[in-house]
Formats: structure tokens, sequence, C-alpha cells
């Protein structure tokens, strides 16, 4: 880490409208299909970067979370396109269900992760990855096994978050690939602090997005990202079953081979629903300050902004944030795949 206290960037709460940005475009992907062929079928428009021992990593959630991805979404897609890979995961830094490696192996199985190989990477140990260009770190320590891998599918429960305001892929990667002891650490508290959550809202989105740019920096053009747009409560699957209460409604799916596309594309999607159906998450986003993930992902070439959307469900036509969700109804509804109804039941 590097002694010197860096500048922390601004305008976390301030969201740019497309036709406010600038640069190059990157295409992502769009299905209204959530169901294990949806994923499928989005999957392959973005896996063929994917080679040798692949790590699918995914959020499997605290015990009995109800808005955790659906397990046979996954099941069948690993069973049918990559019967090799592994979930990678690490511990929290948090004392929860998964705070030691015991315990998560526990909590795999109580949330049905029992159909593949789960690797807590930091079960053993961590490794470090170097951060190029950043100004918060010189290295994130990640899972020890984490570079094992030669691919990795970064596959994404899109929703709200309680100190990061959104949880993407960036958030996925970023905390979810560093280590449960110090490089958590590293990205949620300040050094000689007591309190362990004493960096929020801007520096805190710099350094978990210097966390993410180690991982997809290492595996260089051998990752992509799918987000699934469904059960969007503004609370992180961390939160298990004490969730908020889901209000936004169910989209779809996204994926890309640009992370800051991908994340945009769904920020935008959420600020394009009708009848103000975004509003809690978008208040949830701005309120956190998260929209720094977004630009400080920019400033550090991590990806592009603006970017073509393609509509798998109509010919591949090119459409617009606006167009994806003009006839989403509000409000939201359970459907099949929610194996712990939690506070959502009613």
């Amino acid at each position: 880490m590097k002694i010197q206290y860096p500048v922390v960037g601004t305008n976390g709460n301030k969201y740019i409208p497309y036709e406010e940005r600038t640069g190059a475009e990157s295409v992502v992907f769009f299905t209204r299909d959530l169901s294990e062929k949806g994923l499928q079928k989005i999957y392959d428009k973005v896996s063929g970067v994917l080679t040798g021992k692949t790590a699918v990593k995914l959020h499997t959630g605290e015990a009995e979370g109800p808005n955790i991805l659906p397990r046979p979404w996954v099941k069948e897609l690993l069973e049918t396109r990559l019967p090799e890979a592994a979930i990678v995961e690490t511990n929290t830094y948090y004392e929860g269900s998964r705070y030691t490696t015991e315990a998560h192996r526990e909590t795999l199985k109580v949330n049905g992760w029992t159909f593949c190989p789960v690797d807590i990477t930091d079960s053993t140990g961590v490794a470090a990855l170097l951060v190029k260009g950043g100004k918060w770190f010189e290295e994130m320590h990640v899972g020890k096994t984490l570079p094992d891998y030669d691919s990795l599918l970064v596959l994404t429960h899109f929703k709200g978050h309680t100190m990061g305001g959104f949880g993407g892929s960036n958030k996925n990667i970023g905390i979810g690939c560093a280590d449960g002891r110090i490089g958590k650490k590293e990205i949620h508290t300040r050094v000689g602090s007591d309190n362990m959550w004493s960096i929020a809202e801007e520096e805190f989105m710099e350094r978990m997005t210097e966390s993410t740019k180690a991982t997809i920096d290492h595996f260089a053009s051998h990752v992509c990202f799918i987000n699934t747009m469904r059960n969007m409560s503004v609370d992180c699957d961390c939160a298990g079953a004490e969730a908020e209460p889901v209000t936004t409604p169910d989209i779809g799916i996204l994926a890309s081979l640009d992370i800051l596309a991908v994340d945009n594309a769904c920020i935008d999607l959420i600020y394009n629903l009708p009848d103000g159906g975004g509003k809690h998450l978008i208040e949830r986003v701005e309120t956190r300050h998260g929209l720094r993930q977004l630009s400080y992902m920019k400033e550090l070439g991590m990806g592009n902004d603006r970017y073509t959307l393609i509509d798998l469900d109509n010919g591949e036509a090119v459409i617009t944030a606006a167009e994806a969700v003009k006839d989403v109804a509000p409000g939201w509804k359970p459907d099949r795949y929610n194996t712990f109804w939690g506070r959502n039941e009613h």
C-alpha cells in the first residue's frame, strides 16, 4: 500500500446521462428471458474468451438469502457449457455464516451450491496481484488459489449494496475476490481505525475498483461478465434473509466483455425504468455515492461507459436502455426459483 494519501474523487452521487458521455462504444447483450435458457443464450455470446481451467465468480450468499441466483440456472449452465469449471469464493471480512472456511462450507450446503466444486480460494492463504495504475494500491491480496485458473466467468446478481450503492460485476470481483482478512481490510478499513467500515463513499468505490482491476488485468483477455437483474433488493446478498424486501421490478440479463459497459448499462436500465420503478435502488446508489464505481473504472481505462445494446429477443436489434425497459411493469413478484422466501414472502 502506498504511504501518501491520494486525493479522493468526487460526484459519486451524480448520474451522467448517456448522451453526455464520450469515447468509444462496447457491445452489451441483453435478454428479458430470466430462465436457464436465457442465461445459456447470453452466455454463448461472450464465452468464446474462456479457455483452459475456468473459475466462475458468483455471490453464493449468506445462509437462506432469498435473492441469490437460482441454483438450477447455474447448475444447468455448468453442466451444459462448463462441466469442468469451479465456483470461486472467499471468506467474509465480517462475522457471519461465511466468516470461516468451515462455516462457509456449511452455508454452501444450506444454499444449495452442492452440484459442482466450490473453491474457497483464501482457505489456504493469499496471493498478491499487481494493481496497474492505481492510486490506493500497488497490489491487492486475493485468495491463494485464484491465480491457478486460466479464465474467469463473472456471473453476477446485480442488486443494491449497503456501502457500494450497487453490486454489479465490479463489486462481485473487487470485494468477492479479495481475501477475507487482508484484501477486504485494505478496501474497507483505514489504517489505525477501530471502525472496520471506516472507508466509505468515493474512497471505498475507488479502492474496490482497484481491487477489481488487479483481478481482470491478471486474467487479461480471458474474462467475461454476465449481470442478472432479478430480485434486486437495495441490500446485497451478504444481508441474507435480512435483506430489505425487493421493490425494483425484474429486468433481464446482460453480458459483455467490458466490465464498465455492462455495469453502466445495468445502471442505465434502472434509471430508465418507467413509472418510477427504479427509485428505491437509485436512492441507494446515490446516497452511497456508488456511481463513482463507474467514473473510476473509466479513469483507470477498464472499459467504456458507452455501448451498443443488442436485443437478443428481437433479432439482435440495437436498442436504447429506455427501449429495453419500456414495457417493464412497476412492482416486483417472486418467481418459482425463490428457494428461501425470507421477508419477501409478504
